[in-house]
C-alpha cells in the first residue's frame, strides 16, 4: 500500500516486468557484499546483486513458468560445485570489466550448453564466458582506469574468493532495469529423490 501511495504522490510508477529472463547463481556473503560495494564504487548508478549468469539475459518464445520448469529440471540433475573468482579482466568489444571464473568454469559451460539447447535457448551475441560483472556501460576512455581500480580492490580483499554453487535463480528484468527473482532452483535434488 505504501508503494502505491508514493506512486500516487508523484513518485515513479511501479516497474513493469519485461519479457527478458536470465538464470543466475548469486555470490553468497561475505564475498557478495564486497562485490556489490565494489560495483557501486566503480559505477554508482547500479544497484547490484553479485552473480554468475548461467543464462545471460534473453527473450524466450515460452512463458516464464515454462522456462522455470525447464531450468528447474536441468538444475536438479547437476550436483553442487565450487566456483572460484580469479582475476579482473575486460571484454574487448564491450569494455565490460569483470572477474574471471577459474574453478567451476567447466561446469558452468556444460550447464549453459545443455540449457541453451532447450526451450531456454537463445541466439546469443557473444560466446558464453562465465564471469562476475564489475562495471559496464562506462565511457571508453575510462575503461583502463576502472579496471585498474577494480584490480587494486580485488587484491586488497582479504576473504575467500570461492563459493559453493548450490542454487540458481530465474530472474526477470523490469521497465526500470531492475531484476526480480522468479524462482529458485536447487542443484542436485534429482539425485536425492
Amino acid at each position: 500500500m505504501a508503494s502505491e501511495l508514493n506512486w500516487m504522490e508523484g513518485a515513479n510508477p511501479p516497474a513493469e516486468p519485461l519479457d527478458v529472463l536470465a538464470l543466475v547463481i548469486y555470490v553468497p556473503e561475505p564475498l557478495g557484499s564486497f562485490l556489490d560495494e565494489l560495483r557501486r564504487e566503480l559505477v554508482p548508478q547500479y544497484d547490484p546483486h553479485a552473480h554468475v549468469s548461467l543464462l545471460p539475459p534473453r527473450t524466450l518464445p515460452v512463458s516464464w513458468q515454462v522456462a522455470s520448469e525447464a531450468a528447474g529440471k536441468l538444475i536438479a540433475c547437476r550436483p553442487p560445485f565450487d566456483i572460484e573468482l580469479t582475476e579482473v579482466s575486460v571484454f574487448p568489444v564491450t569494455g565490460v570489466v569483470y572477474l574471471e571464473v577459474g574453478e567451476g568454469g567447466g561446469e558452468l559451460r556444460q550447464m549453459h550448453a545443455a540449457m541453451n539447447a532447450t526451450a531456454l535457448g537463445f541466439p546469443e551475441p557473444f560466446v558464453y564466458h562465465p564471469h562476475v560483472t564489475l562495471a559496464q556501460e562506462i565511457p571508453p576512455g575510462t575503461v583502463e582506469a576502472v579496471r585498474e581500480l577494480a584490480a587494486r580492490r580485488w587484491r586488497e580483499y582479504p576473504g575467500q574468493r570461492r563459493f559453493r554453487a548450490e542454487r540458481a535463480v530465474l530472474v526477470q528484468n523490469t521497465s526500470n532495469n531492475s531484476w526480480i527473482d522468479l524462482r529458485e532452483c536447487a542443484l542436485g535434488t534429482a539425485a536425492a529423490t
